[in-house]
């Protein structure tokens, strides 16, 4: 048995931040949310930011309140964000610009710029990720080609986990998982890919060191320390892309398993030991991100419950504040298989009106547009795991392995009539939970990094004794079936 640690988690999504505190004891995790913040993109002269200096002081409260909370010592703290934006750092140190959001329109147009600088398929060959315009690789090239004024004062690029840690610890650097999502490493050699930088023109020389999760970074440099009241904590590098550790947090044994990491995007893939850059990759367009402890994670990113996070937005800009639970309870009522969206079309990656943009795919897609909105959120899950059918078989042809179970974690499993239409859509079972996946994969990595477990075996047996889980089994599967293959002819 060992001593109970302490460690803070902080956990940043597209919709709001939380700072957890952890307590890892016996083989089992207990977490508390001590502080929880909104997030969201900012407009500033016409184009979409973070509003970095208001999140980096919410963290700051957040780590005062979880270090008020506990009379030990605190082991840790791991900083997790989504992943692919940056900010830029100058001579003296400083942040030159709010950091850019990834649904800013500067990269649209960017992809076919790059296609021209070096061919699509040797761009994939060098990186194994799947292309989307919202890439890292696109947001630098993006203002390489505009004569952005920020890049030639940029000394370091920092993504987005990290610039919070830089401006905690001091020390720059560039985590393993986080790095991986940006479309200029190297997947086979974990290193930023020389080739990428030489054809598209791009400064190599500003990206940072690559350290791997797990690396005790620094501590807390004394200005911060004084300013939040606290003890010199150390800083640890952990899954720094969010769904590196939610895959972390999946309480999964055995093998022919695959996970969902289920909010904002769904990340739907399995953990292998090394990458898979080939021509089925390529056609299904899989991305290989790192993950922890020397694992890739070959996955698909799937817009995700964005189009019903966007349309909820625009009702309530319109007056009806409808809550996630009751659209939820509306689209139960609605009347099954009305029609299919792409949830993965361009046109709903920015903000803006949603039910108006799905309306009219549906009319451009031949189908009858509804303004219903138990209808459209309907709809919108449905095509969800719809969409997760065909990613599931993708894996399995690529893999040449066959799953038998998905799990799904995050804040996506509270919306329990998409889990069972996923299980109804895939036709094999679910197992949801936890939700808070992305924080026990955080704070698990820093028990690793401390000596206090072993492994991520270790881990996720903890994660299986802390939390509980739901099963789902499919239902009128061949039906589902039906509508699937419907659907794929298209």
């Amino acid at each position: 048995m060992t001593e109970p640690a302490s460690y803070i988690a902080v956990d940043l999504g597209a919709e709001s931040g939380r700072v957890m505190l952890g307590i890892v004891s016996d083989g089992t995790l207990g977490l508390e949310e001590v502080h929880r913040f909104g997030n969201g993109p900012v407009e500033v002269e016409g184009s979409l930011r973070w509003d970095f200096t208001r999140l980096l002081s919410e963290i700051k409260v957040g780590i005062g309140q979880a270090a008020e909370r506990t009379g030990s010592e605190i082991a840790g703290i791991g900083i997790d964000t989504w992943g692919v934006d940056f900010g830029l750092l100058g001579a003296d140190g400083g942040l030159i610009e709010a950091p850019y959001h990834y649904r800013d329109s500067r990269t649209n147009g960017m992809m076919d710029i790059a296609f021209e600088l070096m061919p699509k398929r040797d761009i994939y060959q060098h990186t194994g990720i799947q292309f989307m315009q919202l890439n890292s690789l696109y947001q630098l090239l993006a203002m390489s080609v505009s004569n952005s004024p920020a890049l030639p004062r940029a000394k370091r690029l920092l993504f987005m986990a990290d610039l919070f840690s830089y401006f905690l610890c001091g020390r720059a650097f560039g985590e393993y998982t986080l790095a991986s999502t940006s479309q200029m490493m190297d997947m086979q050699t974990g290193r930023w890919s020389e080739p990428m930088f030489q054809k598209l023109g791009l400064p190599q020389a500003i990206m940072p060191q690559i350290v791997q999760p797990g690396t005790v970074i620094g501590r807390l440099t004394d200005e911060v320390a004084e300013e939040i009241g606290c003890d010199r904590i150390p800083v640890i590098a952990v899954g720094s892309h969010d769904t590196a550790s939610a895959v972390l947090g999946v309480p999964a044994s055995g093998d022919h398993w695959a996970y969902l990491s289920s909010g904002t995007w769904s990340l739907m893939g399995v953990e292998l030991d090394q990458a898979i850059v080939n021509d089925k990759t390529f056609e299904h367009q899989f991305t290989n991100e790192g993950g922890v402890q020397g694992t890739i994670r070959l996955l698909k990113n799937i817009m995700g419950l964005w189009l019903v996070q966007e349309c909820k937005r625009q009702w309530q800009r319109q007056g009806q504040d409808l809550s996630y639970g009751e659209l939820t309870e509306l689209a139960s009522k609605a009347q099954p298989f009305f029609g299919h969206v792409d949830c993965d079309c361009s046109d709903f990656l920015a903000p803006g009106d949603m039910p108006a943009r799905i309306s009219k795919h549906l009319a451009d897609t031949g189908q009858t547009p509804t303004d219903d909105k138990g209808q459209m959120v309907r709809m919108v899950l449905e095509s969800l795991a719809l969409k997760y059918r065909r990613t599931l078989e993708a894996i399995e042809d690529i893999t040449g392995d066959s799953i038998d179970v998905l799990h799904i974690v995050g804040g996506g499993i509270q919306n329990e009539l998409l889990c069972q239409f996923a299980a109804n859509a895939i036709g094999k079972k679910v197992v949801t939970g936890p939700i808070e996946a992305t924080a026990s994969g955080n704070i698990l990595m820093q028990a690793i990094a401390a000596g206090q477990i072993e492994d991520v075996a270790q881990a996720r047996e903890i994660v299986r004794n802390s939390f509980d889980l739901r099963e789902y089994q499919p239902q009128s599967p061949a039906v589902w079936a039906q509508k699937y293959e419907r659907h794929a002819a298209r």
